[in-house]
């Protein structure tokens, strides 16, 4: 296990990634039904006649898969991750059952905290699908903290 990332050891441009996470149809079928029970989303006929042209992954569900691959890249190393917001969320392209999707991030801003042990990384995250088109974006604020 790689050891902990603090603060200070963090550049702007610094890479991760992770995948690819493989979206199974049931598990989407299950997750919109409960979550998201739109008709493009939870059935196959309705979905065709659809803006999408077929079924399409729950925009909530594409993000679990984007949290779920953060995890794995683990941008600090052993550091638990702790968010404290997103900015510029995007959906860009449906995901489809069958997709392979693959995370990269790329820190884009360091600000250190005045008043405690920390500072806030913003790290841009992309989602591809298996023809490596953007399907998801956003920008995850992340509290990091400093060496003690």
């Amino acid at each position: 296990m790689a050891g902990k990332v603090w603060f200070e050891d963090l550049r702007v441009g610094r890479r991760c990634a992770a995948g690819p996470l493989r979206v199974e149809r049931e598990e989407a079928l299950e997750f919109a039904r409960r979550y998201d029970p739109q008709p493009y989303h939870t059935d196959e006929a309705a979905a065709q006649d659809s803006v999408f042209k077929g079924l399409a992954i729950s925009g909530w569900h594409t993000a679990a898969y984007a949290m779920r691959l953060v995890v794995e890249a683990r941008p600090f190393g052993a550091t638990p991750i702790l968010g404290l917001g997103v900015d510029e969320l995007r959906w860009l392209l449906p995901v489809r059952p069958g997709d392979e999707l693959r995370l990269e991030g790329e820190v884009v801003e360091l600000v250190p905290s005045r008043s405690k042990p920390q500072g806030v990384a913003r790290v841009r995250y992309t989602l591809f699908n298996q023809r490596s088109e953007p399907v998801y974006g956003m920008v995850a604020i992340h509290i990091v903290p400093t060496r003690p």
